[in-house]
């Protein structure tokens, strides 16, 4: 579906893509890591045709480069950093399903589920939005229309959590007829979503190694957290994970989407001193940890 072959890119004398070589086939959902300056937004930009370069990169036979307009309405690109546009969000809604002969009422209703609501922002320029309203607003173009690529970095990392669940099931349902390629600094912030695994060093590729596909994406976990003492600090970090208290602080209940339990247990870690028992249940598992 996807083919890179011994693509270089250079800025001045700075090599940032060295003779890489991928193939990406559909049903394939990467994980994009290393770190800054690997090349993973280099390899994005010259996905999207934004970048020159030597080799050759195609999408089932189109080169970006060479067919930007059909390549482009195939990728679904959630970029990290939001663009600073001062279009109202209406029109932006409009323009970019026009872009991509797109209905925008499939936008506004991604958006709605994301729990954005379009209507009450049409004339806000976007780049007033908060951050997690701009990310619900990137999402809802980029899933909003017919697309096979996913293109996403960092797409979850400034969504509340009940967001951060319904973005992972409509990513759910696209996992058999879509190719995804989530860039991410970190492994265990995408870990979950993923059955391949790319690392770059160099603008090389160290390591390309298919993974375990055994969790449902759109899976959610039943989690209660008992304390030893109610704790002020942990308080405020769970809350943001939606979480309720009971017993003064001493245990809390709430839900955590299945690709987040890595995220989760990462930041369950920096309170161990204070877990006496952690339990997180499925339909179909329960598992259940005594902190030591």
């Amino acid at each position: 579906m996807i083919r890179f072959e011994h693509v270089h890119k250079r800025f001045g004398r700075q090599t940032v893509l060295d003779d890489l070589s991928l193939e990406i086939d559909r049903g394939d959902r990467i994980a994009l890591i290393g770190s800054n300056g690997a090349g993973k937004t280099t390899l994005i930009r010259c996905l999207l045709g934004e970048y020159r370069h030597e080799g050759r990169i195609e999408v089932d036979g189109q080169v970006p480069r060479q067919h930007r307009t059909e390549v482009l309405k195939r990728i679904g690109f959630v970029p990290q950093i939001a663009p600073p546009l001062r279009m109202p969000v209406g029109q932006l809604l409009q323009f970019a399903a026009g872009v991509c002969d797109s209905d925008p009422a499939r936008m506004r209703a991604v958006a709605g589920e994301l729990g954005l609501d379009v209507a009450d922002h049409a004339h806000q320029p976007f780049d007033r939005l908060s951050g997690g309203m701009k990310q619900k607003l990137l999402i809802s173009i980029a899933l909003g229309r017919d697309c096979d690529v996913l293109v996403l970095d960092e797409p979850a990392a400034n969504l509340d959590p009940e967001a951060r669940h319904r973005f992972f099931e409509l990513l759910a349902e696209r996992q058999e007829r879509a190719a995804m390629l989530i860039s991410s600094h970190r492994l265990d912030e995408v870990a979950a979503l993923v059955n391949r695994v790319i690392e770059l060093d160099r603008g090389k590729v160290v390591l390309d190694d298919h993974v375990a596909d055994q969790l449902d994406m759109d899976a959610r976990l039943e989690c209660e957290l008992r304390l030893t003492q109610a704790d002020e600090a942990f308080a405020r970090s769970i809350e943001e994970w939606g979480f309720v208290p009971e017993e003064g602080g001493r245990r809390w209940r709430g839900l955590v989407a299945g690709p987040d339990r890595l995220r989760f247990l990462g930041v369950l870690s920096r309170y161990a001193g204070l877990l006496e028992a952690v339990r997180l249940e499925t339909a179909a598992t329960v598992t259940k940890e005594k902190a030591s």
